[in-house]
């Protein structure tokens, strides 16, 4: 690990994990330090190209540039996957808008079959959707895609470790079709809002969070003193823990509760992120921790706006309802009386 951020964050480089020895040894340990107390550091020794991350946002700025027909051509409301195009004030964050607009993508596999008797989370496979003015998004955002599943499942690996497990403990709950999810994101400012919400106060519901800012900061994170700012630092990614490593060890890990403020009016912000999650099929497991790990486990959080559900798909399904109203009510309507307000 080297010296804290400016934010008071540590930085972690991924190089040790993968160096053998002590090295590897010291990198599992700051891991599982920095994951119990606060959840949040930057991570450096990556391996993902810069030209690969400058391609991902100059493309996405193509893409935000274009008319908004041409955005709303592939809206989100068109796919019962949740894929494609948010305008800002369209998603919701614990019942507010968000001044934000994005397209979101997951892993490129075809819809299945629907069945009368197949869970409501099998309607979350499907197709992603593309724009036709700016081809060169799709391959700069898959391969994306691509380094981040590498650099998260690396991390997931040197977790498991810190948490006392089998290297591959995660592995069940990842291999085939698991739910991954990139997000290019564009905060236009807030000229047309009287709201400093550029994404309201949440946790990420997967195991992971791979975040990259473009120059432009925002991210805040709740610590025990209160809210920090998450300024970008240059050539590094911001990882998060999600819910299901909360679930997985009975809150040995907390996720992190976090915002974006949006910046000021006539100023737009950009970031990319991914959020590794798991089989929509699998159930969360409960962890056996080493006696002094569980010792000093607090439980999962119990928030009743939020619960958390050790079943996958349904964990999934629940946030992707209430945080996009509007595809719910065209593709799930037979759900919602069944989900809480």
């Amino acid at each position: 690990m080297t010296n804290p951020s400016r934010s008071g964050l540590p930085v972690l480089d991924l190089g040790d994990f993968l160096s053998p020895g002590a090295a590897r040894r010291r990198f599992v340990d700051s891991l599982r330090g920095t994951a119990h107390d606060i959840g949040f550091f930057y991570l450096v020794g990556h391996g993902v190209p810069e030209s690969l991350i400058a391609e991902g946002f100059a493309q996405s700025r193509r893409f935000f540039d274009r008319p908004d027909s041409e955005k709303q051509a592939i809206a989100m409301v068109n796919s019962p996957h949740f894929r494609g195009y948010t305008a800002p004030g369209h998603e919701y964050t614990r019942g507010a808008p968000d001044w934000r607009e994005e397209l979101d993508i997951g892993l490129e596999a075809p819809a299945l079959p629907r069945a009368p008797d197949a869970p409501a989370w099998t309607r979350l496979q499907g197709p992603n959707q593309w724009p036709a003015g700016v081809p060169e998004l799709r391959p700069a955002l898959l391969s994306w895609q691509a380094e981040a599943i590498r650099v998260t499942s690396t991390l997931l690996r040197a977790f498991s470790l810190a948490l006392g497990q089998a290297e591959d403990s995660f592995q069940p709950l990842l291999d085939g079709v698991s739910n991954q999810l990139l997000k290019t994101i564009h905060y236009p400012g807030r000229d047309r809002t009287g709201s400093d919400q550029g994404c309201g106060p949440h946790k990420d519901g997967g195991f992971l969070t791979l975040l990259r800012q473009h120059e432009i900061g925002g991210l805040q994170v709740e610590t025990q003193q209160g809210w920090i700012d998450v300024p970008p630092l240059d050539g590094t990614f911001v990882i998060n823990i999600g819910e299901l490593l909360e679930l997985a060890t009975d809150g040995y890990l907390r996720a992190t509760m976090h915002r974006v403020q949006a910046p000021p009016a006539g100023i737009g912000r950009q970031s990319i992120a991914f959020f590794l999650g798991a089989r929509p099929d699998r159930t969360v497991p409960r962890l056996t921790l080493p006696p002094a790990l569980a010792a000093r486990a607090r439980g999962a959080a119990i928030d009743p706006d939020n619960p958390l559900f050790r079943d996958v798909g349904a964990n999934i399904l629940k946030g992707r309802l209430r945080s996009h109203p509007d595809v719910a009510r065209r593709h799930y309507a037979d759900l919602l009386e069944q989900i809480p307000p």
